[in-house]
């Protein structure tokens, strides 16, 4: 599923994701609800329902019930469910650094965002069915990118090239974390485990494509290569998987081999602009 960001009235949206002074909010000036009531509250709360049941279980009601009060009193404080996942995106983003060292160099600065950037999507993997398309233009949104802008800072790259950069890093992040948690996701959702998923198609795909390799010989050259076995994993991922994981922990490792790849790709070519400018 995809949602869309900004659905909501744009000026009550962005009035509350930056609290402009003098907006409603905390509740106090407001007669009629029970004290106790805050949009922090009803957005950390929407944010735990999303979390642990995902976007999909998401609704006014939904909070509502959690907090012990019925869906129409949120309204006193959020307008609607478009706002709150406006705020919910926003404020999760706050859990991320606003800034990294760069006593190490920013392919070592950039690193560790991606690192935190990956651990976040898995830890709120909801957030990777909000879309991109339109930003939420929220206070935390602008200070993580703030972030990645400043371990970027120290390549020297040409504005556009750091435009550039940014958009490519947050794909690859965001890309790899995506599989990675619909791995973790697949099995509760469609009943079937990855390793019964793959045995079923796996003896089918021989009987009708029994000229396979001839076919695909690219594909089969890499997988006659080991290109993926475990042991090619656990050298991409940098450590051994742990036992028993079946299917579902070899599309983890395949989405982490896809970020730690695909980063240190992207940092090459990073570097690559940086000497091209200092030229």
């Amino acid at each position: 599923m995809v949602v869309f960001a900004g659905q909501g009235d744009a000026r009550g949206s962005m009035h509350l994701l930056w609290r402009v002074p003098g907006d409603a909010g905390g509740g106090s000036s407001r007669p009629g609800p029970r004290p106790g009531l805050s949009v922090e509250a009803i957005v950390d709360t929407a944010i735990a329902v999303a979390d642990a049941e995902g976007m999909a279980a998401l609704s006014m009601r939904a909070v509502g019930e959690r907090l012990g009060r019925t869906a129409m009193a949120l309204y006193t404080y959020v307008p609607g469910k478009a706002e709150l996942v406006d705020l919910m995106y926003d404020r999760a983003q706050a859990e991320l650094p606003s800034g990294y060292d760069a006593a190490g160099g920013w392919r070592a600065a950039v690193t560790a965002w991606a690192e935190d950037t990956w651990a976040f999507y898995l830890r709120h993997p909801w957030t990777l069915a909000v879309s991109q398309a339109r930003p939420v233009l929220g206070p935390n949104e602008y200070r993580a990118l703030e972030a990645l802008l400043g371990a970027l800072s120290g390549a020297g790259l040409a504005a556009g090239d750091a435009r550039r950069a940014v958009a490519t890093l947050s794909s690859v992040v965001r890309g790899a974390a995506r599989v990675a948690a619909e791995a973790r996701q697949a099995a509760a959702a469609t009943g079937t485990t990855e390793d019964e998923w793959w045995d079923a198609r796996s003896e089918v795909l021989e009987e009708v494509a029994p000229d396979f390799a001839a076919r695909f010989p690219r594909v089969a050259e890499l997988s006659a290569a080991g290109a993926f076995d475990d042991e090619a994993f656990d050298e991409a991922c940098g450590a051994a998987a742990p036992e028993g994981g079946g299917g579902a922990l070899y599309l983890e490792r395949a989405a982490r081999e896809a970020f730690a790849g695909g980063l240190a790709l992207v940092l090459d070519g990073i570097e690559a602009a940086a000497s091209r400018t200092a030229r």
